[in-house]
Order: structure tokens, then C-alpha cells, then sequence
């Protein structure tokens, strides 16, 4: 049983293994109840019971289809209508492979996971979390919103997206008392990523899921809003910062760059 007092409620997308599995066991450590919400609702049952019978927390399911228009909306009412959530984390998250020659499928299902459902369910909960004055929304992008390429650029762009969306709302949030952090991981040892990949890909740089959310939740605590787990020297990110304020400075002015006008002899 846990000794911690509760936290409210967390409601976990993509819950049914991985990351967000992990982030239901260390929440519910913590004193939270969970609404766990995939698929699956069997793989999210076994997990619900064994966090429950570790930790004593109130643990909920809430199957849903978040690459449908009904799975999202019906995790946005529960959001809306359940006031003792004070914490989203949106995990849940697809993948598709190269656009030429790939599956056009693929990349519709996987903006609607990556894009659609996370702006849709943080919406839902910043309006209710800004309402109540109080509350928490993690938003799992990937390291890959740094990263061009062009294997997954589809997904790096809705990795990108994710992490501009998530500062922009963390600005947009802060005075009405509402915390926002995008978490930006490497390589991780889940199943999300299949063994045949993880075996080409140096051991080095795959962090085991555990590290990475405790991690993550280091640095919610410490107050971040971007978390970049592996990142070992944080002066590399604030130089990177300086370097987009620079450029930003001059992205919008009454006349092209000099090197773009056309000069023609007089």
C-alpha cells in the first residue's frame, strides 16, 4: 500500500505497455488513482490489477481508438467530466516509415495519434485545468523533433509539433496556475520499437523505460518544461535556444535579405 497521500487522478494515454505503463506504477507510487486508456482493454485490465494490488490506488480503464474521432472524444468527456484528474500525459503514439513508397494509411493514423488526438485531449484538459486553477500536462514528443530524417520525417515533424504545441500551451497555461512539459526521449527499450531495430542500433544509446520516466518526472519536478532525458550538459539546449531567439529576431522584416534582391547594372 502506498504511504502517500492522493494526488487526485492521472489519466495516461497509451498506457497499456511501455512508457506510459511505467508512468501508471511510479504515479500511483505517488499517491495518484489512474485512468489507464489503449486499445486493449485486457492488457490494460492485468495492469490496472497488479497496480492496484501493489499500491492500493483506484485504478480505471477506458479502452478507446485515440486514431478515431469517437476514442478521442470519448477520452475528452471524461476529461471535461471527471473533476478529480489533475494530471494528463499523452502519451499514446504512432510511427509510419518513408512516404515514398510507404503506406498512406499508416501516416493518416499516425498524425491523428501524434497530432490530432494529443492537441484534442490537452484542449480538453487545459480548459479544465485552467478552470480549476491547478493541474499537470505531459506531453511525450520524442527526440526526434530535433532530428531530420528522411526515414521518419513524417513522424519527426509530428514529434516537432508536439514540442512547439507543448511550449506554446505551457505559456498559455502558467497564469492560470496549470504546469505543461513536452518529454523528448531517445531510444527506449519498449515494444513500441521492434527487437529486429533495437538489434542494429548501438546498446549505448537505448535507455531502459524505467530510467527514462524517472527521469522524466526528475525534471517535472524540477520545474522544466522541455525534458530531455539523456541530454548531458543542459548549456547545450540553452545554446541552441540562443540560436533560434537569434534567428527569430530577424524572420519577419520590410525587405528581403540582401542576398535576394536582384542587382542589374545601371
Amino acid at each position: 500500500m502506498s504511504s502517500k497521500t492522493g494526488q487526485g487522478t492521472a489519466l495516461v494515454t497509451g498506457a497499456s505497455s511501455g512508457i506510459g505503463a511505467v508512468y501508471a506504477e511510479r504515479l500511483a507510487d505517488r499517491g495518484y488513482d489512474l485512468v489507464l486508456v489503449a486499445r486493449r482493454r485486457a492488457e490494460l485490465e492485468a495492469l490496472a490489477a497488479r497496480v492496484a494490488a501493489r499500491t492500493g490506488r483506484k485504478v480505471d480503464v477506458l479502452p478507446a481508438d485515440l486514431a478515431q474521432p469517437e476514442g478521442q472524444a470519448l477520452v475528452e468527456r471524461r476529461l471535461r467530466d471527471d473533476d478529480r484528474i489533475t494530471l494528463l500525459i499523452n502519451n499514446a503514439g504512432s510511427v509510419a516509415g518513408p512516404l515514398v513508397g510507404g503506406n498512406a494509411e499508416a501516416t493518416e493514423t499516425m498524425l491523428a495519434i501524434n497530432i490530432v488526438a494529443l492537441t484534442r485531449l490537452s484542449a480538453a484538459a487545459a480548459n479544465a485545468f485552467a478552470e480549476r486553477k491547478t493541474g499537470t500536462i505531459i506531453n511525450i514528443s520524442s527526440a526526434m523533433a530535433l532530428v531530420t530524417s528522411a526515414r521518419v520525417a513524417g513522424y519527426s515533424a509530428s514529434k516537432a509539433y508536439v514540442l512547439n504545441f507543448t511550449r506554446g500551451l505551457a505559456e498559455e497555461l502558467a497564469p492560470h496556475g496549470v504546469r505543461v512539459q513536452a518529454v523528448l526521449p531517445g531510444y527506449t527499450r519498449t515494444p513500441f520499437l521492434p527487437d529486429a531495430l533495437l538489434a542494429t542500433i548501438p546498446t549505448e544509446t537505448i535507455m531502459p523505460v524505467d530510467e527514462l520516466v524517472d527521469a522524466a518526472l526528475a525534471g517535472l519536478d524540477q520545474g522544466e518544461t522541455v525534458t530531455i532525458p539523456s541530454l548531458p550538459d543542459t548549456a547545450d539546449w540553452d545554446a541552441l535556444e540562443a540560436a533560434r531567439l537569434k534567428v527569430a529576431q530577424n524572420i519577419s522584416r520590410d525587405h528581403p535579405a540582401e542576398r535576394y534582391r536582384v542587382h542589374q547594372a545601371a
